[in-house]
């Protein structure tokens, strides 16, 4: 299982190498949605300093939601997915694996970025802290959370648009937490309600999403 786990996770990851201009996009479109609100609102930097973490999630929402339709489109259309399915091993382990890469090329990318844009905002050091780990909880949720709609709309015509639809509400209370625990640490509030319901996302969603993917992968096959 561990072994089918590795292999799966280092060929979606060479895959995703050979096709460097996908990751590159991710990132660039990252960098350009961070990094044109401050031209917009002005140079007011308590301003700046308030929409900064909404901006920056916002930004690593919408790079999930990029690259989302391709976790399991690709391997759908070519028989691949049939082909786990029906490996033995079991489909959750190989579901996670998958999701582990979409999370390294499209998550971890923004998440590294991020302190560097939180910068142009006026992002103290504490402050770009407390971002970073509110998107190394967040991210993953995204990842976790978005597969089962592709999942869900496999093979269905439109699929991209689909997901999105049918995600984005799930979307909404990651971003709210994520961006509100640091605004809340620039109005010195307690921060620690808004961790808490982003670590208990973190783990209902690494318990429960394999099992949903799985199943609605298995559906989409017969």
């Amino acid at each position: 299982m561990y072994k089918a786990f590795i292999s799966l996770l280092r060929k979606e990851l060479l895959l995703a190498l050979r096709q460097k201009t996908d990751v590159v996009t991710v990132l660039f479109f990252f960098l350009i949605v961070s990094s044109l609100f401050p031209f917009a609102v002005g140079p007011e930097l308590n301003t700046l300093k308030i929409i900064g973490p909404g901006v920056i999630w916002v930004g690593a929402l919408l790079c999930s939601l990029l690259a989302l339709h391709r976790v399991f489109e690709t391997d759908f259309n070519d028989g691949s997915l049939e082909h786990l399915v029906l490996s033995g091993e079991p489909l959750t382990v190989l579901v996670i694996a998958k999701i582990s890469a979409h999370w390294l090329i499209t998550g971890l990318p923004v998440v590294i970025v991020a302190p560097f844009i939180g910068l142009q905002f006026g992002l103290s050091a504490a402050s770009l802290s407390l971002l970073l780990g509110t998107l190394l909880l967040g991210t993953p949720v995204l990842s976790l959370v978005g597969s089962i709609g592709a999942a869900l709309t496999l093979g269905v015509r439109g699929g991209a648009a689909l997901t999105s639809i049918l995600i984005l509400p799930f979307y909404v209370p990651v971003l709210i937490f994520g961006a509100g625990a640091v605004v809340a640490d620039l109005q010195g509030l307690s921060i620690d309600g808004h961790l808490s319901i982003l670590t208990a996302m973190l783990c209902l969603s690494v318990a429960l999403a394999p099992l949903a993917i799985a199943s609605a992968i298995k559906i989409a096959l017969e």
